[in-house]
């Protein structure tokens, strides 16, 4: 049994069935904090969850309920990238001429605004609930609403037909989800895979961000991404989420984790996981494990 954040027929639906597939079994949650204390609770093997848009940036709910210290550990074991395309589906029969008054989430109906000015622009449009929410609506005969804006997989789950495509005003937006499960199982390294964390700083003083990143520097170890977060302990009190390029399992990036465990207050480990664009990462010339390698046998060799 799989989670994710739900309801039926949203993006992070979608992302789940890339992931594991349309035969399995999985059970929508209202929000990132349910789906993922089901994995932490055994009610689920895995849950799939939104962290990363190309527009909004990190998803604050995952990036917060991922990396709590308080919180028993997940780790991330996969991502996959989403497009977010946008349709106008109507009930079958129906032609855009039809359409007079239109649902959809809030954050939908900003993405498409100038193309329902353009194309629809007397038509109504109603923000409420979900994408897939307003493609269930719009499924009822007797719905007072002639389309939905929603997503291709939700469309095709309530029957509906295609008015218009890609009609979201950004046409290359996409967002990143990731699939996480209980420690136990850590992916193999493959040569494009990321690592995943939560820094705590030990005291806010200047050069602390520094301290951090020059960890990963001196070692070669590129960042994918980091955000601030606040701590939620008091005001002005921060941790960092942390993309980067790497395994585990390299010995640059083993380093690079204990060099930030010895400067950090905490450090949360999230995993190590194959990249969905399959991206080799960049891997300075004193940073394979045959130099680090070679570097600790010359150390051995001092010894007596």
């Amino acid at each position: 049994m799989f989670g994710y954040f739900g309801p039926e027929g949203t993006f992070t639906h979608q992302a789940l069935l890339t992931l594991v597939g349309d035969g399995a079994q999985a059970r929508p949650y209202a929000t990132v904090a349910a789906a993922l204390a089901a994995v932490r609770a055994g009610e689920v093997e895995a849950s799939v969850v939104p962290i990363e848009n190309s527009v909004e940036g990190g998803v604050p709910a995952t990036l917060d309920y991922l990396g709590a210290p308080d919180q028993d550990p997940v780790n991330i074991i996969g991502e996959v990238l989403v497009d977010v395309s946008f349709e106008l589906a109507g009930r079958p029969g129906s032609t855009l001429a039809d359409v007079r008054a239109i649902i959809t989430h809030p954050h939908a109906a900003a993405q498409c605004r100038s193309w329902i000015g353009e194309h629809l622009p007397d038509a109504a449009v109603t923000e409420r609930g979900s994408t897939a929410g307003a493609a269930l609506e719009v499924a009822r005969p007797d719905s007072p609403f002639d389309a939905a804006i929603c997503a291709p997989v939700a469309r095709e789950l309530y029957g509906l037909v295609t008015l218009a495509s890609d009609i979201g005003d950004l046409s290359d937006a996409v967002t990143r989800f990731v699939l996480v499960a209980r420690p136990g199982h850590l992916p193999a390294r493959t040569g494009h895979d990321k690592t995943t964390l939560t820094a705590y700083m030990r005291q806010d003083r200047p050069g602390a961000l520094l301290e951090i990143l020059q960890q990963l520097a001196v070692r070669g170890v590129n960042m994918c991404r980091i955000e601030s977060r606040p701590t939620k302990t008091a005001m002005g009190s921060y941790c960092f989420s942390i993309d980067m390029e790497g395994h585990i399992d390299d010995a640059r990036m083993a380093e690079a984790l204990v060099g930030l465990r010895r400067v950090c207050q905490d450090v949360v480990f999230l995993g190590s996981y194959p990249r969905a664009d399959d991206r080799p990462q960049s891997v300075p010339a004193d940073g394979t494990d045959a130099e680090y390698a070679a570097a600790n046998a010359w150390l051995a060799g001092l010894r007596p």
